[in-house]
């Protein structure tokens, strides 16, 4: 959505704020900043997941739900789940209860173990797609070339649930892109977070 809609201060906000009430603190506190620490970018990489063909708003009311049932989003804990776990977040009525993605997201887990042992971080490998900013699509695109080359990396090694649009959304928050709009009263205090971050390296 490529208009701008007043925030609760009066302020120009992104138009997707907009939609709900509870978009805007999610937009000006985590939204497009940048993110080094595994557990955080694993956490979107599973919530992106079990958002696919639903709304960010229905995640979001969630997330506190999907993190009690997912150990916190704990990378070892979950790579140890099993069916027993499956099961019981099949009848946790706080979270999306669909056996696919339940079983992607604890699949994801392992492959993130995976990838960690072989390139040092889960951080560290992501930001390796970020994207030159003269290289970024319009904003009112859902992917990008960066956000194809990561998909097809991820699927690679075995992860699920990571398509182009998912990891789009994701590279959008956690700020290996700044696609706050031109005008948003966000976008220069996600840009200056975006200067002063070191990728990890």
């Amino acid at each position: 959505m490529s208009i701008l809609v007043p925030g609760p201060d009066g302020r120009p906000r992104c138009g997707w704020c907009g939609t709900v009430p509870e978009f805007f603190p999610y937009h000006d506190a985590e939204w497009g900043f940048p993110v080094s620490d595994d557990r955080r970018l694993f956490e979107k990489l599973c919530l992106e997941s079990f958002q696919s063909g639903l709304s960010w708003r229905t995640i979001l009311a969630k997330r506190e739900n999907f993190r009690a049932a997912f150990a916190g989003f704990d990378i070892e804990r979950m790579a140890a789940f099993d069916e027993t776990d499956v099961e019981r977040l099949l009848g946790d009525a706080g979270i999306i209860r669909h056996r696919g993605k339940i079983e992607a997201v604890i699949n994801n887990a392992r492959r993130c173990i995976e990838l960690t042992e072989r390139e040092g971080s889960l951080a560290r490998f992501v930001w390796t797609y970020e994207p030159a900013p003269d290289g970024l699509p319009p904003q009112s695109q859902t992917t990008s070339p960066a956000s194809v080359a990561l998909s097809k990396e991820l699927k690679k090694r075995g992860w699920k649930f990571v398509g182009p649009t998912t990891v789009y959304a994701f590279m959008q928050a956690m700020g290996l892109i700044n696609d706050h709009l031109e005008g948003c009263a966000l976008r220069e205090a996600a840009a200056e977070a975006r200067r002063v971050f070191s990728p990890p390296s």
